[in-house]
């Protein structure tokens, strides 16, 4: 059965008489439309909503070693797949900022090429992720959907576009920042044709078939033919602003990433590669590794796996990522940003307990999930089969702290007994100080190591003492290492916005030295002063001899040390001596 095709939009009278109808069927004639008595002057508006946040995109200035390195702290190895992505989709939306500030920027190539993307490798190796921390990196609308959920309805087309409709709800109703959005779509290989399979190969086909404009250049109308609340929307829109509002989105700046596991997909590598090397130089088994052989896909191998050939001309970048090693896992595992750990510790930290992890306990993780064969997703099960018994007991105890080793991972139960018993066999606070410790040396040097990434992020110098703050209020709080610097470079911003301060209400300029910023930052990280606590405490500790010098001798600008701030009467006392002299 073909599509049903977008009709003309209706008049306002028919749009009310078709909804009328379908409300009289539904609710009988308890529910019904009333109508003005008289309507504005009908008037027809085409195009776009006004553009509010694409400058944003006309301004994009991401290079793509740039949105390797943020990847970086979070993605474990695939080095070659970050490569790809952080290239082809900086270089997709420089392009849209290039077209939109050229002076000829109504002038189009003909044969627009889109650089749609394939992503191809096992399950629960971070693929969806990797496209996640890109759309939050740039900033872009982004959809993600499985492909089988339209391979499951029974009919092709409107589904895809509901799509491109999703865009513009995260978009804000925006269209045009929509129209430079991302679609991901996951599972795409649960869409290819399978001679085995009668019943499924016209919708899958014909799925594939649908998503061939969208990924190339179609306008999609937002209206949704012959669905009540759409006409219900226009009906009302119609009657409060007299225009009949024809929008619609293109998709010719609309990014899509497709990403499946492909699984079979290696045989049918194999059987064509064994193809080309029969004869007396064929070396039988030299192609058995499958990441190897996935790496050496061509589009015949996808065709043959299922898919039109029209299809894969619309993806032309392809990307494989690699599986992960029980190391890799383990990596995983330490990065401060993986979201296993940080999770974990929000799911906890939800009834006040502080939970820290050893090293120990996480490499017993790894070789656990690692023999799973799930990828990254295997660490969830494994630390939650762990914790479910702490989780379950210790909210409703008096414990603020779990430290989680190798004896808890591998003994829960004896270990939660022993934590519940009156005299416990282990000293556990002891352990959670020593993991603790450990955690926050280990978090410190992974920002020292990290640093030129988070400085050009956020504008702040981090030096030794900035960098330990940000690991120290990493440990304290549940959030990113990303989050924790922007955390530390408010403060910064707070003791300038004091320095400002100072200098608007009292009319003297006080310039805090480096030590001195570090220490007013650490005022509001350790013992959560605010700013008008500090303003307080330096008027009444400097205000009187400060005023005193500006007025004997006409200075107004005062520099203060850490030393200084801590001792104000020596700091007056040398002064007044130095300057009135």
């Amino acid at each position: 059965m073909k599509p049903t095709q977008i009709q003309q939009a209706q008049n306002p009278k028919e749009i009310e008489k078709e909804l009328g109808e379908f409300l009289h069927k539904k609710f009988g004639g308890s529910v019904r439309i009333i109508s003005p008595s008289t309507q504005p002057q009908k008037s027809v508006e085409t195009g776009h909503t006004p553009n509010n946040k694409k400058n944003e995109l006309v301004n994009f200035t991401i290079k793509p070693a740039e949105l390797i390195a943020y990847l970086d702290q979070y993605v474990v190895r695939q080095d070659q797949a970050k490569s790809i992505l952080a290239t082809k989709i900086c270089t997709h939306f420089n392009r849209i900022r290039h077209q939109e500030t050229r002076e000829d920027k109504g002038s189009k190539i003909t044969g627009h090429i889109k650089s749609n993307i394939l992503m191809l490798g096992p399950t629960g190796i971070g693929k969806t992720y990797l496209i996640k921390l890109i759309a939050r990196k740039i900033g872009v609308p982004f959809v993600k959907a499985d492909a089988t959920k339209f391979s499951e309805t029974g009919y092709v087309g409107g589904d895809v576009e509901d799509l491109i409709r999703d865009l513009v709800k995260e978009a804000e109703d925006d269209i045009e920042l929509a129209e430079c959005g991302i679609v991901y779509l996951d599972e795409i290989d649960k869409i290819a044709g399978s001679p085995d399979v009668i019943g499924a190969q016209v919708s899958r086909s014909g799925v594939q078939r649908a998503l061939l404009k969208p990924m190339e250049e179609t306008e999609v109308d937002l209206k949704v033919p012959h669905d009540p609340v759409s006409m219900m929307q226009e009906l009302e829109r119609f009657q409060r602003t007299g225009k009949r509002d024809v929008r619609r989105v293109n998709t010719a700046n609309i990014l899509f990433i497709l990403s499946g596991a492909f699984t079979g997909l290696t045989d049918r590598v194999r059987q064509r590669l064994a193809r080309q090397t029969i004869g007396f130089n064929s070396r039988p088994g030299s192609h058995d590794d499958e990441s190897s052989l996935l790496k050496q896909t061509r589009a015949e191998d996808l065709v043959k796996f299922g898919f039109e050939s029209e299809f894969i001309g619309r993806v032309p970048v392809r990307c494989i990522l690699d599986t992960l090693s029980e190391t890799d896992l383990y990596t995983i595992l330490k990065m401060p940003n993986n979201p296993v750990i940080l999770n974990k510790r929000l799911d906890f930290a939800a009834y006040g307990i502080d939970i820290v992890f050893d090293d120990d306990a996480l490499k017993i993780v790894a070789h656990r999930a690692f023999k799973e064969n799930t990828g990254a997703r295997g660490l969830v099960s494994v630390v939650e089969d762990a914790l479910l018994p702490f989780e379950e007991k210790l909210p409703s105890c008096q414990i603020s702290r779990l430290v989680v080793n190798d004896q808890v991972i591998n003994d829960p139960l004896g270990m939660l007994n022993d934590l519940l018993s009156d005299a416990p066999a282990h000293d556990w606070e002891s352990l959670h100080q020593q993991a603790s410790e450990t955690q926050h040396r280990y978090i410190t040097q992974y920002i020292r190591e990290n640093a030129a990434t988070l400085v050009a992020t956020h504008g702040l110098n981090l030096s030794s003492i900035r960098c330990e703050m940000a690991a120290r209020y990493f440990s304290t709080h549940v959030l990113e290492i990303d989050d924790a610097v922007s955390r530390i470079k408010t403060h910064y911003d707070s003791v300038k916005e004091i320095e400002r301060e100072i200098s608007r209400n009292l009319g003297i300029d006080i310039l805090f030295e480096e030590d001195a910023v570090d220490f007013l930052m650490t005022q509001f990280i350790d013992h959560g002063v605010s700013v008008e606590d500090i303003l307080s405490t330096l008027h009444n500790a400097f205000y009187d001899g400060l005023n005193l010098i500006r007025e004997k001798t006409g200075k107004h600008r005062f520099f203060m040390t850490k030393a200084d701030l801590q001792d104000s009467e020596a700091y007056l006392n040398q002064l007044i001596r130095k300057e009135i002299k």
